[in-house]
């Protein structure tokens, strides 16, 4: 199926490998949608016919879902067209977030149909209707599961191709249209052997399999619209680009920003030493925010912290410091250590980074007190600044 796959995209996108580019996506959206289209409209026509012919509530209420879907698939050409609308004064970054408002809808129209299908599937269940089984409906109603598997594999395998959160809530929603008309028809063809009215219980089943696909849909957009954390994958291949550049020690306060698939804004702090000349480090950054934002696509904005990486006084120290305080639970890592005093008094400065939930913000003063403890115990005469960051990712 994959090779079918292949060839379509081949015929219908134009330099289709060049999947950052928006005209790219477009494309793929609009391909999508096309066969959403095609084959939700051709199922959506099969069974209002058998519906109305059989009296079947379970087929006729599908009917009017596969009508949804047929919908849904405009409405992602449409959004992948505003998506790739360009920049402007008042959105300096895009309109890339349309898709993941798309995605909600989606899981809104699922759960409307949800709603719907269990509300007529009990009154079916109260007032039983007696369905008689007709080969040729069932035979007809069987051979559109395959263009149902066929469309929801499809917009999956594209999905993922363009990392589009529309498209693969489009092909969650195809998953339950695979569902729903396998149950649908399996209800058919048990009407053969039995009269238990088990069309209406069988349409019961169904709307709670829709309820809970539109509900963990529009979890999981609402998350990325209010502003979930980055792919783990997407943060460590940006913070290892960077250190790979000359002088790059370390990588701490990456903040990252989605303004839709494959619109990143990244902000973070590279440890630089303190010895380099200042030019010849910006040239650095400078190189790497350019190289790395075109290859990862990803607006970067890179700010230099400078440490002494050459007093094996200091370095020993913050070493020492960092072995004895990451036992405490919930500190990940420190940056940005400094010394600053006479031989006898010495203060050391530098921030503790701190995962997402292991401390509440009034918690900050016991662990400050904490940690300035055990510096104690590494010399009585110091005495720290602390500084607290958390994690963003």
């Amino acid at each position: 199926m994959k090779s079918i796959f292949d060839f379509l995209i081949r015929k219908f996108v134009k330099d289709h490998k060049n999947v950052n580019s928006q005209l790219v996506r477009q494309s793929y959206g609009t391909l999508g949608g096309n066969v959403g289209i095609i084959i939700n409209s051709s199922i959506l026509v099969l069974e209002i016919v058998i519906g109305l012919f059989l009296n079947s509530i379970a087929i006729t209420a599908d009917a009017f879902h596969n009508l949804t879907d047929a919908l849904s698939s405009l409405v992602t050409i449409f959004s992948f067209k505003l998506a790739n609308r360009p920049a402007d004064d008042k959105h300096p970054f895009g309109y890339g977030r349309i898709e993941y408002i798309t995605a909600l809808l989606f899981s809104g129209a699922i759960l409307v149909v949800g709603f719907e299908f269990l509300r007529s599937s009990f009154l079916r269940v109260l007032h039983p209707v007696n369905i008689p089984f007709n080969k040729v409906s069932f035979i007809c109603m069987l051979c559109a599961i395959p263009l149902q598997v066929f469309l929801n594999r499809f917009t999956n395998y594209i999905g993922d191709v363009i990392d589009s959160s529309a498209l693969k809530a489009s092909a969650l929603e195809s998953f339950t249209d695979i569902l729903v008309l396998s149950m649908v028809t399996f209800s058919l063809l048990i009407t053969r052997f039995t009269t238990f009215p088990i069309d209406g219980y069988i349409g019961v089943i169904v709307s709670l399999f829709i309820f809970h696909s539109g509900i963990e849909l529009g979890r999981e957009m609402l998350g990325t619209l209010i502003g979930k954390a980055p792919e783990k994958e997407f943060v460590e291949k940006l913070k290892n680009s960077v250190i790979s550049y000359k002088y790059i020690c370390g990588v701490h306060d990456l903040v990252i920003h989605n303004y839709g698939p494959g619109r990143y804004m990244a902000s973070l702090h590279a440890e630089v030493p303190s010895n380099i000349s200042i030019m010849e480090l910006h040239d650095v950054i400078d190189q790497a925010e350019k190289e790395i934002g075109k290859r990862m696509n990803v607006y970067l904005s890179i700010h230099m912290d400078p440490i002494n990486t050459d007093s094996p006084e200091i370095m020993g120290l913050k070493e020492e410091v960092y072995k004895k305080i990451k036992v405490i639970k919930g500190i990940v890592s420190i940056h940005d250590f400094r010394v600053v005093g006479g031989s006898e008094e010495k203060t050391i400065l530098f921030d503790v980074v701190l995962d997402k939930t292991s401390f509440k913000d009034n918690e900050e003063k016991d662990l400050q007190a904490q940690i300035q403890d055990i510096i104690f115990s590494i010399n009585p005469s110091y005495r720290s600044i602390i500084t607290f960051d958390r994690e963003f990712y």
